[in-house]
């Protein structure tokens, strides 16, 4: 319990910055829009391409892990859109396939690699990074993918794919994994003035993503989340480790360590990236703050439990 309080202390504050700061006027009234876009256009993209242009692939050979994990992150996200599409008040699509990110999307990043390593060491690490590019990139790709679809007005369907396509080809967010997959593949290393100013970019989100969240959450309207929050936290706290842990433990076989890590970062709260979609395309970004921060402090039980069981 004491490892993970001392994981979690940091997210809480540095979210309590951003609330003070934005609360006493020491950040404008713009300040959670424009950290926001400075970890969507430049942060998390360096982050991301670096992350796909340094990964071994020989470290994502893992059949039995890939499939428990994105299994219960497509589970939870699709059980997650068809509540909200139903739901007697339905969700505009885009709307719905952000509170399926909030859902499903566990906060790899930041909470997931120390907690690997501290539970399970150096090898928690591979484990990690195939979840934080499973999370990270193809599922928010889907959500990205049909927010820009929903959000288009063009009736004809070859028009409509044309567009929803261009606006894809020129998000950073899709673009820096590709980009740095094509890297990886080319066998050329990242020169050392590169690499250091991707890391310098890169250590830089998961913190300012947490900053503009307090900033968000000191306005008015963050007070107004919506009524489904109980709802997301518990799929992405009890219904995702739970049919991750079946598939784990008991339908795919893989080493007992990565059985443990799947788990684990199934177990994770809600992290930023459906706040940072919200906010990037002008959606009610309420009930988002809401869910992170809500799984974060839920978090402190659910990943109690996961590690003594691991123990055990």
């Amino acid at each position: 319990m004491l490892s993970i309080i001392t994981i979690v202390v940091p997210i809480f504050a540095l979210i309590a910055a951003g609330f003070g700061c934005r609360r006493f006027n020491l950040l404008g009234v713009t300040a959670a829009t424009e950290l926001t876009r400075f970890v969507i256009y430049l942060a998390l993209p360096a982050l991301l391409f670096q992350t796909m242009a340094t990964t071994r692939w020989q470290q994502l050979n893992q059949p039995g892990f890939i499939a428990a994990f994105s299994i219960g992150v497509a589970v939870v996200f699709i059980a997650s859109l068809w509540w909200r599409m139903r739901m007697r008040n339905r969700r505009h699509l885009a709307d719905g396939a952000i509170d399926s990110l909030n859902a499903a999307y566990a906060n790899v990043g930041f909470i997931g690699f120390p907690l690997c390593f501290m539970a399970l060491g150096q090898e928690g690490l591979a484990p990690a990074i195939i979840a934080t590019i499973i999370t990270v990139c193809i599922l928010f790709a889907i959500a990205i993918a049909m927010i820009e679809f929903s959000l288009q007005q063009e009736r004809r369907p070859l028009l409509a794919f044309i567009k929803v396509a261009r606006a894809l080809s020129r998000n950073p967010l899709l673009l820096a994994p590709l980009l740095g997959a094509l890297w990886n593949l080319s066998g050329i290393a990242l020169p050392d003035a590169i690499t250091s100013l991707l890391k310098l970019l890169g250590a830089a989100a998961s913190p300012c993503a947490l900053v503009s969240l307090g900033a968000f959450l000191a306005a008015k309207q963050a007070t107004r989340a919506g009524a489904g929050v109980p709802v997301l936290v518990l799929l992405k706290l009890l219904l995702q480790p739970a049919i991750t842990w079946l598939l784990a433990f008991h339908v795919f076989t893989m080493p007992i360590a990565w059985a443990n890590a799947a788990l684990l970062l199934a177990a994770l709260p809600t992290g930023t990236g459906p706040y940072m979609l919200a906010e990037l395309y002008k959606r009610e970004a309420a009930t988002t703050s809401s869910v992170i921060l809500s799984s974060t402090v839920a978090s402190l039980i659910t990943l109690a439990l996961c590690l003594g069981w691991i123990a055990r």
